[in-house]
């Protein structure tokens, strides 16, 4: 199990957007969107290619500003204070040119200064104490995501973005990630978790958001969802249609 003092509940949640919007030049990308999370646990973003999913988040985490509409986070509009409580992981890793253990002690400094001790313990707990004095960028895709997890979790976040972590990994990688995942989803931490991946969201989700042309299409719960959609582009999607 990594690392990461239990919460009983996020702090920062509920979570209450009104009326998003966002454009690229004349495009709308995101549409009025509302959403409200209100529990912890794991929710899931699913929608099909160029929905908003990856945008929506990175609103939601503050990296970029809406056209209009509101984010609050337990009633705080989203700022850098908030950001400070929050991690994101892409689907990318963006690691330092530095080595993997460096990657965390550099997290850690930034949240109250050197701890070898728990920075060995993440590293052990993501399989990779032993390449500790290795260069990041040297490690095979799955170990640098085990490595981006481990450090966005070195900054004790409250809410945890995950953009399509798995998307490009192998099985074995992907088992490892879903295995961290849950791990820190039941310690309390919130987890809000792109993904195109059916079957992981099926394993991993408390509740999914069903984004389509830039809005909610359908928020509930997992069973419900994969059960019984409402909205006609979600059974599309998980029928295997092409959804537009």
């Amino acid at each position: 199990m990594l690392d990461q003092p239990a919460r009983t509940i996020a702090g920062q949640l509920p979570l209450a957007v009104a009326g998003l919007c966002f454009n690229a030049g004349s495009t709308v990308l995101i549409n009025r969107l509302d959403l409200e999370i209100v529990h912890h646990g794991v929710t899931v973003l699913m929608g099909p290619n160029g929905a908003g999913k990856s945008l929506l988040v990175r609103l939601l985490h503050g990296l970029i500003k809406p056209v209009s509409g509101s984010i609050e986070w337990n009633g705080q509009s989203c700022g850098h204070t908030t950001r400070l409580r929050q991690a994101m992981v892409f689907q990318k890793p963006v690691l330092l040119r530095r080595s993997v253990a460096a990657n965390i002690d550099f997290v850690l400094a930034l949240n109250g200064g050197s701890d070898q001790v728990r920075r060995d313990r993440l590293l052990m707990q993501a399989n990779l104490l032993d390449k500790a004095t290795q260069p990041a960028r040297a490690l095979s895709g799955g170990e640098q995501q085990r490595l981006a997890l481990a450090r966005a979790l070195a900054s004790d976040p409250e809410v945890l973005f995950l953009d399509e972590p798995t998307a490009s990994l192998d099985p074995s990688s992907t088992l490892a990630i879903e295995t961290a995942i849950a791990a820190t989803s039941a310690r309390g931490v919130k987890i809000i978790l792109v993904t195109h991946d059916a079957g992981q969201a099926r394993r991993l989700a408390n509740d999914v958001v069903f984004i389509h042309r830039g809005a909610v299409a359908e928020h509930c719960g997992a069973d419900a969802f994969f059960n019984q959609p409402v909205s006609t582009a979600a059974r599309d999607y998980l029928a295997g249609k092409l959804v537009i």
